[in-house]
């Protein structure tokens, strides 16, 4: 009960002192320069804006930190796995940050994606799916890529990755007390905290945004979820079985339902079209449902639903289904099929403005 008190007082803590955060680099923008040095790539909004939401994000996730470190546990060597978040989680705000500010190469990004990958691999937070465990690590490289991108590229309407990284987040903290949140309360603090930095930020990157995320944000909270979904949900159901775990896979799916799909629609879309899938464009998922006159509010909203039913979804699966057979299989892959099919098709039949 004192851990739950404590949870909360990091919660409203962590509102306020991101709230004061975002509302200073709004104020203080142009004194930091806090904007994209790429102004003039293709994007749905101007790029003009200050991009200093990661900093928010980034600076409570540090705070946090040493508050476990200072009152929890004092023994680093027993807390491996917030320690190589906090270094992994670091360079990547760092990868981002140098992007907005100086536009770097996207070899860099992946360098500096592939290196994180690598460093949660040491220190053994890996997709644990199979006894070959070059297999392990290749997928989890694949996966911290892959998500990390997919967070960057799901960045393109106001509020959207906010409201989604938010739906994901939820879900695992809910699992996290699901399995004993005193087992990882170093996660769950982090957690927690990063969970109200967005909250708080929603009021400023809502329509029309004051404040972006940058890249800044979106790297940092690209690797976030990578490590933590590997944690808590690849490797929620790992122990029993090896190869094809269809439990692993629903699960995984589910949670990231709404950046996998939209990620894999615009690099279709882009490769048909002979473009590269990394440059920015108004080809998403969210532009295009505002293209039959949903309207961006709305779009964004619509998102952020099946987002919260997808996530729900998921936690269901995780951790109240023992006997994962294979009519929960067909059930939830239908949902998982139907969504993406929605969205897909409408980018194909809807014309691009």
């Amino acid at each position: 009960m004192d851990n739950l008190y404590f949870l909360i007082l990091i919660f409203i803590l962590s509102l306020a002192f991101t709230y004061f955060m975002h509302r200073f680099f709004l104020l203080k923008s142009e004194t930091y320069k806090l904007k994209k040095a790429n102004n003039n790539a293709i994007r749905w909004r101007s790029q003009s804006k200050p991009v200093s939401g990661g900093f928010a994000f980034y600076s409570i996730f540090i705070l946090s930190s040493i508050i476990y470190l200072m009152f929890f546990n004092l023994d680093i060597s027993q807390s491996s796995n917030i320690i190589v978040i906090i270094i992994v989680a670091t360079i990547s705000f760092l990868m981002g940050l140098s992007d907005d500010i100086i536009n770097t190469s996207p070899y860099f990004k992946f360098i500096v994606q592939l290196i994180s990958a690598i460093l949660l691999i040491n220190f053994d937070i890996y997709i644990d799916i199979s006894p070959n465990e070059y297999l392990n690590y290749a997928l989890t490289i694949f996966w911290v890529v892959g998500i990390m991108n997919s967070v960057n590229m799901l960045d393109n309407m106001d509020s959207i990755t906010s409201l989604i990284t938010l739906t994901i987040l939820i879900n695992i903290l809910a699992t996290t007390f699901m399995i004993g949140e005193i087992s990882n309360i170093s996660l769950t603090i982090v957690i927690i905290a990063v969970i109200a930095s967005l909250i708080s930020f929603i009021p400023f990157n809502w329509f029309s945004a004051k404040v972006y995320m940058g890249d800044n944000g979106s790297q940092f909270l690209g690797i976030l979820l990578a490590s933590l979904g590997i944690i808590f949900i690849w490797n929620s159901n790992s122990t029993e079985s090896y190869g094809y775990n269809s439990q692993q896979f629903t699960a995984v799916v589910l949670a990231f339902l709404i950046p996998l799909v939209d990620t894999t629609t615009v690099t279709i879309n882009r490769l048909l079209k002979g473009k590269s899938p990394f440059i920015g464009g108004k080809d998403h998922t969210t532009h295009f449902l505002t293209y039959i006159g949903l309207g961006e509010k709305k779009a964004v909203l619509l998102l952020f639903f099946i987002s919260i039913i997808s996530n729900s979804f998921s936690f269901y699966v995780v951790n109240f289904i023992e006997d994962f057979n294979n009519y929960y299989f067909y059930g939830f892959g239908v949902f998982s099929l139907v969504v993406f099919l929605f969205l897909y098709i409408n980018t194909r039949i809807t014309k691009e403005k």
